[in-house]
């Protein structure tokens, strides 16, 4: 029996202490707090790079060209192709 009554008894005290005093209970008023503004910094972005596309040149006997293209967008080969035609002239091989 005195093992329980001291059990309630430590019980009330440790929540007794938990609650906030009854001072700062009554205080409905907040405390003025310092305005903080944060600002972003702007980061540039800059644009991407072209899409890589490699060149494989090749030039026969004869005098003419041929070449291989390879890349990953395929406006930019094509763009890629088109300038060679025009600069080298004839048909690339397949």
């Amino acid at each position: 029996m005195r093992k329980i009554a001291v059990c309630l008894v430590l019980m009330v005290f440790l929540a007794a202490c938990e609650k906030e005093p009854f001072s700062q209970q009554e205080k409905t008023e907040p405390s003025p707090s310092p305005k903080i503004i944060v600002e972003k910094e702007k980061i540039e972005k800059e644009p991407p790079l072209p899409p890589e596309v490699k060149i494989r040149l090749k030039r026969d006997g004869k005098g003419g060209y041929s070449w291989e293209l390879s890349g990953s967008d395929v406006d930019q080969v094509l763009k890629v192709n088109g300038k060679l035609r025009k600069q080298l002239g004839g048909e690339p091989s397949r």
